[in-house]
């Protein structure tokens, strides 16, 4: 069993930025591939990023490459999703899910635990 615990939402301006966390327990982390997906107001999840066990291998929605980074610490049983110059389109909330496998995927159904999420509101 894996328990995710999302952290780092919030406020911010167009253009700016923020680093979202995702916190883990449990010691197999370091064998989960780790992915990020975010779901707004009257829309359906949608894919973000994802990263394999290591961190060797990332994987982005073409919605956000160029502007977001994906990164882990195994050591710290952590993902983070840094995120450059939003858009008001980037309002969700965002999810971290971890894959038993150690290969990302950017399929929502493919995950096999998922965190309570974190609201980012970016405003115009």
């Amino acid at each position: 069993q894996v328990q995710l615990v999302e952290s780092g939402g919030g406020l911010v301006q167009a253009g700016g930025s923020l680093r979202l966390s995702c916190a883990a327990s449990g010691r197999t982390f370091g064998s989960y591939a780790m992915g990020w997906f975010r779901q707004a107001p009257g829309k359906e999840r949608e894919f973000v990023a994802a990263i394999n066990w290591s961190g060797g291998i990332t994987y982005y929605a073409d919605s956000v490459k160029g502007r977001f980074t994906i990164s882990r610490d195994n050591a710290k049983n952590t993902v983070y999703l840094q995120m450059n110059s939003l858009k008001p389109e980037d309002t969700a909330v965002y999810y971290c899910a971890a894959r038993i496998s150690g290969r990302y995927s950017s399929r929502s159904d493919e995950y096999s635990y998922w965190g309570q999420g974190t609201q980012v509101t970016v405003s115009s």
